[in-house]
């Protein structure tokens, strides 16, 4: 199984367009330089570029109004945004056409509502990739009418989740779309409330993940489909640990409502087991939906139960 790398190594490798960045924020196709994030999106008027990130911790944040926009580190594990949110929401407020977010770092972002987030996806795609989202409310939070996709691949959650400061939790993960998402070779870990992965989407795909939840506290499921969802779950890694807000299921299939078809939902080769301390017997998959769910064989430790129809 292959997991997100980790941030000293990425940042070994600077690539050559770091040689030729000076300025803290530089539009690749103009070669201007900024001091400020919305500055330089400011500036491409709704074109799509890409937006070159200097070394270093900035704190400030962006808001995309239009275009396809890259936000690019130019040198990986490098760049972190830092403690601010814009429009209370989070450090990258996005609501183009698309948007790509690549080699960055999210920390300390919280808002009154509960729900600050290192990116707050409004309209558009999203692709996110060598990305670190770190002790926040919230690591990518979104919610569309339409048909979106989100890409998310080599990528750390740690320190994420809430339920304690607001009525309604907070979740590493958490988005609603009728489009797709999709999650690859990241990391899950040191949850501090509400659930790992929360989507509300008709088709996913899960795979070549890490959840680890032995350090988490008061945490919930680790993959949380409250209306169902077809697609695949395979080849992850689970573990959960002793401090749980609830501790019934891994995976949990529609417990809120039946809006999307659970039916062919593939769930297969993946190892889940308990950590130290950990003295409940969970379900590995909880099914509400009572569609015909495909689980196939996953490798489940001691206490683990196969499935639970609920």
């Amino acid at each position: 199984m292959r997991f997100a790398l980790p941030i000293v190594a990425l940042a070994l490798t600077v690539p050559a367009a770091a040689q030729n960045v000076r300025a803290p924020f530089t539009v690749q196709e103009t070669g201007q330089g900024f001091a400020q994030l919305d500055d330089a999106l400011m500036s491409v008027r709704g074109r799509d570029a890409t937006i070159l990130i200097a070394p270093g911790t900035y704190r400030q944040c962006a808001i995309q109004q239009a275009g396809h926009i890259t936000f690019k580190a130019v040198q990986p594990g490098s760049v972190i945004f830092d403690g601010v949110a814009c429009e209370g929401k989070a450090a990258l407020v996005l609501r183009g056409e698309g948007s790509v977010v690549d080699g960055i770092i999210f920390r300390n972002i919280r808002v009154g509502d509960g729900n600050g987030a290192g990116i707050r996806i409004e309209i558009g795609d999203l692709t996110v990739r060598n990305a670190m989202f770190l002790d926040s409310q919230e690591g990518i939070l979104g919610g569309t009418s339409g048909a979106q996709v989100v890409t998310i691949d080599r990528s750390t959650f740690a320190g994420l989740g809430q339920c304690d400061e607001t009525p309604d939790c907070a979740h590493s993960v958490y988005l609603a779309s009728q489009g797709k998402v999709t999650i690859t070779n990241s990391r899950f870990e040191r949850g501090r409330g509400g659930h790992y992965v929360k989507l509300r989407v008709p088709n996913v795909s899960i795979t070549d993940n890490s959840f680890d939840d032995t350090s988490g506290h008061k945490t919930n499921y680790m993959i949380d489909l409250p209306e169902g969802a077809t697609g695949l779950i395979a080849r992850n890694t689970f573990v959960q640990g002793p401090d749980k807000e609830n501790w019934t299921g891994f995976i949990v299939v529609s417990a809120e409502q039946r809006k999307y078809p659970a039916t062919g939902l593939r769930v297969e080769a993946n190892v889940a087991t308990l950590a130290p301390g950990q003295t409940h017997s969970p379900a590995f998959v909880a099914d509400v939906s009572h569609d015909r769910l495909a689980v196939g064989a996953n490798q489940l430790g001691k206490g683990v139960r196969p499935f639970e129809l609920r």
